[in-house]
């Protein structure tokens, strides 16, 4: 499976994820959140580019439980919470926020 961006294929897998992390730029993440119903704001960008930084440097997606409490650390306890998380990304948090992101869907995600 693959999804064009303008003009170039990129390969993702059966639930739309990237296979290959080093394809993902702004505008593969602006392409996937459309297809997810995201409309990118700001605030969006700053949970993508934390996650992005945390796969960098740990090699795994956190999952949402992980990812509420190391944003919390980082960015403050009002971007900390699960009720911020999901009005971002109302299918998941972790699932969702990551596709956008070019991760890998988080372990223990369904």
């Amino acid at each position: 499976m693959a999804i064009e961006v303008n003009g170039k294929s990129y390969e993702v897998d059966e639930e739309g994820y990237l296979i290959n992390l080093g394809d993902w730029n702004e505008e593969v993440g602006n392409f996937l959140a459309q297809q997810e119903g995201v409309n990118m704001t700001d605030q969006h960008w700053e949970v993508i580019n934390f996650l992005r930084d945390y796969y960098n440097e740990f090699q795994i997606a956190p999952a949402v439980r992980v990812l509420t409490k190391a944003i919390g650390k980082k960015l403050g306890p009002e971007k900390g919470n699960s009720q911020y998380l999901y009005e971002l990304f109302p299918y998941g948090p972790a699932k969702q926020a990551c596709k956008i992101a070019g991760l890998p869907k988080p372990t223990g995600c369904v």
